[in-house]
C-alpha cells in the first residue's frame, strides 16, 4: 500500500506589513486592545493588484524547490485551500498549476474556510494512498484584505494575507513525513457564525438588494472562539485515539493560528503544555487557510522539530468545519 509522505514546505508573505498602531490611527482601537484579545501584534496584506493565485503560486514554487523538483512535471494534482480565490468561477487551482508547470495535473479548489488547508491535505494523500498520482502539491492560500469591512474593527485587526504550500510524495510506512491519519467533521446548523452574506446565489436568487456591508466577511466571536475550542480538542483526541497516540507522545501540536487565547485553550485541553503548541499569529494573523503550513515554516525554520517527531495539526473555521491531522516529522527545509 502506497504511502503519502511530507516531502517540501514552501511559503510566501507579501511585502506590506500592517502593525497594530496604523490599524489604530484607522479604527478605534489600540495596540493593547489587539494584542491583548488575540496575541497578534501585525499582519501581512497584499499590494493592489496582488491576488491569492499570486500568493499560492510562489508559495507553490518554494515548496516545490524545498522537495528538491525542478519543476512541477512529476505532480500529478494540486488542490488550493482558500475562501478567497480570484473568482467566483473558474477556479484558482487550474491557472496557478499552468503558472507552475503542473502539465495536464487534476488541479481544484477547496472551501472549507480555515479547516481549508487540512481538508486539502486529506484529499490529497487519499489521491496518492489510492495509487492514482505519485506527486500532490497541497496550497493554503489567502487575500483576507480583499473581504474585511472598512466600517469592521472586530474582523480587520485579526486577519491578514499569506500562501503556503506543501509537497506529497508516495513513500515506505516507517518513513519519517508519514502522513497517519485524519479526523475531519463539520456541522452546517452553525453556517451563520462565519459567512460573507452576499454574492452567491442564495441571496442573488432572493431577487432582494444587498446592504454594501453584506459583501464583506462577518463572524460572531464570541461564539465561534467556543465552537473553536471544542470542535479542535475534541477532533484532536479522537484522532489520537484512532492512531493509537497518547497526547504525552505529541511532539508539537500545530492549530490554526485563529487567536492566542484559543490556542492555549485547545492545548490544555489536551493535557499539553503551552510552549508545545506553535504559534507564529503574533507575526502574521490568522491567514485562514494558510495559517498552518506558515506556522509549520516557521517553527521548522527556527529548528524546532526533529525529524521523526509526532505531529498533530488541527483547524476549525466557517461551514462550520474541523479537521485535524497526525504525521511524524520530516527531514526537510521549508523555503
Amino acid at each position: 500500500m502506497p504511502y503519502a509522505v511530507l516531502q517540501g514546505l514552501g511559503t510566501y508573505l507579501p511585502t506590506r506589513r500592517v502593525t497594530n498602531d496604523e490599524l489604530a490611527g484607522l479604527f478605534d482601537t489600540s495596540d493593547e486592545w489587539i494584542t491583548t484579545r488575540t496575541g497578534i501584534k501585525e499582519r501581512c496584506w497584499a499590494e493592489p493588484g496582488q491576488s491569492t493565485g499570486d500568493l499560492a503560486t510562489e508559495a507553490g514554487r518554494r515548496a516545490l524547490k524545498s522537495a528538491g523538483l525542478d519543476d512541477g512535471a512529476d505532480v500529478g494534482l494540486l488542490v488550493v485551500a482558500t475562501t478567497t480565490p480570484d473568482h467566483p468561477c473558474p477556479g484558482t487551482a487550474p491557472d496557478v498549476a499552468a503558472r507552475l508547470g503542473l502539465a495536464n495535473a487534476a488541479a481544484y479548489d477547496i472551501s472549507a474556510v480555515c479547516s481549508g488547508f487540512v481538508y486539502a491535505l486529506e484529499a490529497a494523500a487519499n489521491a496518492i494512498q489510492a495509487g492514482r498520482v505519485e506527486r500532490a502539491l497541497v496550497i493554503g492560500a489567502e487575500t483576507y484584505s480583499t473581504i474585511l469591512s472598512p466600517n469592521d474593527r472586530t474582523t480587520s485587526v485579526i486577519f491578514g494575507d499569506g500562501a503556503g504550500a506543501v509537497v506529497l510524495s508516495c513513500g515506505a510506512a516507517d518513513e519519517p513525513g508519514r502522513l497517519l491519519g485524519f479526523d475531519l467533521g463539520s456541522d452546517g446548523t452553525g453556517k451563520d457564525l462565519i459567512q460573507i452574506p452576499a454574492g452567491g446565489s442564495r441571496q442573488r436568487g432572493s431577487g432582494l438588494a444587498a446592504a454594501e456591508d453584506d459583501y464583506y466577511f462577518t463572524m460572531q466571536g464570541k461564539k465561534v472562539f467556543a465552537h473553536a475550542v471544542h470542535r479542535m480538542s475534541d477532533s484532536s483526541l479522537a484522532l489520537l485515539k484512532s492512531v493509537g497516540w497518547t497526547p504525552d507522545q505529541v511532539g508539537h501540536l500545530v492549530g490554526h493560528q485563529a487567536n492566542l487565547r484559543i490556542l492555549r485553550a485547545v492545548a490544555e485541553q489536551l493535557g499539553l503544555d503551552t510552549d508545545r503548541a506553535v504559534t507564529n499569529i503574533e507575526k502574521v494573523g490568522n491567514t485562514s487557510a494558510a495559517s498552518i503550513p506558515l506556522a509549520l515554516a516557521d517553527a521548522a525554520a527556527a529548528g524546532a522539530f526533529q525529524p521523526g517527531e509526532r505531529m498533530l495539526l488541527t483547524a476549525f473555521g466557517g461551514g462550520l468545519t474541523w479537521g485535524s491531522a497526525a504525521l511524524t516529522w520530516p527531514d526537510i527545509t521549508p523555503v
